[in-house]
């Protein structure tokens, strides 16, 4: 009888049973909802921006994981540097010795951020903010965090806390002294700070949900508010970081603007093995770690593993040896720009917005009779349904993977792998283009699986 595992063997085996496994032993919710909208597929292998399921269809992925996957599936450079780690065999987590990997990573991330000094290394976005958190109240001696309207910062308990959607935290209180502000609102976020108590305010350059970009001036202007007050900037890059924007960190794109805590993860992986960061000033590391007895004050056990140091390495390899910032700012003004031009076109489509390949497509009521009243009766069902009326045929009819950008929302968000090109460009818009032809049309396929989704709506309340 052979003692070896299989894994190949494995999934022939067992890979069919995937969505019942799931129904049984994980999250039930997920392969229900699934099910539900038709995302229930069967994909077999991928690489770069695409999937194939086991008939051998191409699907063109607008999602990269939530922007995991930057650098696409199976990057050839990345998948090496896996190998080429676990060959070595190197004496990983002893916890008691300082391997190289994970000194060369963070001189090599911070040399994108010149104004930073050191990098604590977690295994998440969530813990890359939970990190920033502590060590926030911790330099500044204050417990209030303000963060603002509609943020996504994490789940856990820390990074909920500074979460701005109520769906995620109902249930789980009591969290973190908090304080949420409007994006942009100067003036709200200074009659916080002359409270005294605020160590930080964390926010994205660019939200996820909704695609909402800071204005022109206020991360400079919050910046000089929160310093002349003792308090911190903090930039959660964990989507927005790494390119995805046009600038290495989406931050970069106002002058002068330099936080004193920077959060990354996700494409940071090359998609295989989970890491995050928070990069920070040296006066604060110095003073959460001030002593030989702080030396693990805040520490991971899996952070600084081998594996999740090389794929970082390579990834930024990757990033500076294929131009990849570039391209993103190329593909991601043909794409935006393409879509803005619809606007004029078709009543339902409201407004366009974003930076790079971080792209938000808002739908909005239309003007027409006819229209107007099946837009009425859908968000009178559920505010959200149209967007989800459209993510559906693409993927069903046209095999492209997208998703809204939050719950209640009438947005789709493009995250598309950072290696999309013109091809994809163009298919991704054909499609968009038929879907919203069918949608305008008075009748067509959308509306029929709009009733279906109001049914199930109704039925969920």
């Amino acid at each position: 009888m052979s003692t070896e595992f299989d894994l190949g063997a494995a999934l022939a085996e067992r890979g069919a049973e995937r969505y019942e496994l799931h129904t049984k032993y994980l999250n039930p919710q997920l392969p229900r909802m699934l099910h539900t909208i038709g995302f229930d597929k069967v994909y077999e292998r991928a690489e770069g921006a695409h999937f194939w399921d086991a008939d051998g269809n191409d699907y063109l992925d607008m999602l990269a994981g939530f922007g995991v996957m930057g650098l696409g599936r199976h990057h050839p450079v990345v998948r090496k540097a896996l190998h080429d780690v676990l060959d070595l065999g190197l004496a990983d987590l002893t916890r008691f010795d300082c391997q190289p990997l994970p000194g060369l990573l963070a001189e090599r991330l911070l040399a994108h951020s010149p104004h930073l000094d050191r990098v604590f290394f977690g295994n998440s976005g969530t813990e890359a903010v939970e990190t920033a958190l502590k060590f926030a109240r911790y330099a500044t001696g204050r417990p209030r965090i303000l963060y603002c309207d509609h943020a996504f910062h994490g789940l856990t308990t820390g990074s909920l806390s500074v979460n701005g959607e109520d769906g995620f935290r109902d249930g789980f209180a009591p969290l973190l002294p908090d304080t949420a502000v409007p994006l942009g609102d100067l003036d709200a976020l200074a009659r916080e700070l002359k409270k005294g108590d605020v160590a930080a305010l964390i926010v994205e350059p660019i939200q996820g949900k909704g695609v909402h970009e800071a204005p022109p001036g206020y991360l400079r202007a919050a910046q000089d508010l929160l310093h002349r007050h003792k308090a911190l900037l903090i930039a959660d890059e964990v989507q927005t970081g790494l390119g995805r924007t046009g600038d290495f960190y989406a931050y970069q794109h106002e002058d002068g603007v330099e936080p004193d805590l920077v959060c990354v993860a996700k494409a940071l992986s090359g998609g295989y093995v989970p890491v995050g960061a928070t990069l920070g000033k040296d006066w604060i590391f110095k003073k959460v770690y001030s002593s030989m007895d702080r030396v693990l004050v805040h520490s991971a056990s899996f952070g600084s593993n081998a594996q999740a140091m090389a794929c970082g390495l390579a990834v930024l390899s990757v990033m500076e040896n294929e131009q990849i910032v570039a391209g993103v700012r190329s593909t991601g003004e043909l794409l935006k720009s393409r879509l803005t031009a619809l606007i004029d076109t078709y009543e339902l489509l409201a407004d366009v917005r974003g930076r790079g390949l971080m792209i938000g497509i808002e739908f909005g009521k239309p003007s027409s009779l006819k229209l107007r009243s099946r837009w009425t009766m859908l968000q009178a069902a559920r505010k959200g349904l149209f967007a989800q009326m459209v993510v559906v045929p693409l993927l069903q009819r046209h095999r492209i993977l997208t998703q809204v950008s939050g719950d209640h929302l009438e947005v789709i968000k493009l995250i598309p792998p950072l290696v999309v090109d013109e091809a994809d460009v163009d298919r991704f818009m054909d499609a968009f283009t038929a879907v919203m032809d069918d949608a305008h049309s008075g009748g067509g396929l959308m509306w029929d699986f709009g009733k279906t989704l109001i049914k199930q709506a109704v039925a969920h309340r």
